[in-house]
């Protein structure tokens, strides 16, 4: 596949993971909550600058994905999600990247063959893929990447 991907867990606490041209995986945590002294906006500007910055180290990209969350714990999280999907969004239109929401549910059961899979089911497929996530973030985005690699024509 010679093609560049993101897959995004959006969330305060947003995991990551990029499939590079050459097959190669990185992947991580990034954390956008508000310092004490900073304005709600700027955890989205904070987003919009780090998205800007892997765009320009991974040279390109050709498709981002980001996991389709309809239920939120909370009111917090789900305005959190909004703004970050919105900022996302409009980002990747400026830059003329497509992008694509999936359902939490198709994730879960490609990477677990569950669609209600717990945070620890996650954890342990990304760990059966040779991978050490961080927290459960970034194993769903690990686990988002390789949904997109293994289903989608990119």
């Amino acid at each position: 596949m010679n093609t560049t991907i993101l897959a995004l867990d959006l969330g305060t606490h947003t995991g990551w993971a990029l499939y590079h041209r050459d097959g190669s995986v990185a992947s991580g945590t990034e954390h956008f909550k508000p310092g004490r002294f900073e304005g709600g906006g700027m955890r989205f500007l904070r987003f919009k600058r780090w998205l800007t910055e892997l765009l320009a180290a991974s040279g390109a990209l050709n498709a981002v994905y980001f996991e389709e969350v309809r239920r939120h714990a909370g009111v917090d999280a789900a305005h959190v999600y909004g703004g970050l999907m919105a900022h996302l969004t409009a980002w990747c239109e400026h830059h003329n990247i497509p992008y694509q929401g999936v359902p939490v549910g198709t994730i879960k059961k490609h990477a677990t063959g569950k669609g209600n899979a717990a945070k620890e089911e996650m954890l342990a497929a990304a760990s059966r893929r040779g991978y050490a996530p961080i927290d459960d973030n970034e194993a769903d985005a690990l686990a988002l990447l390789h949904w997109a690699v293994e289903t989608q024509e990119t």
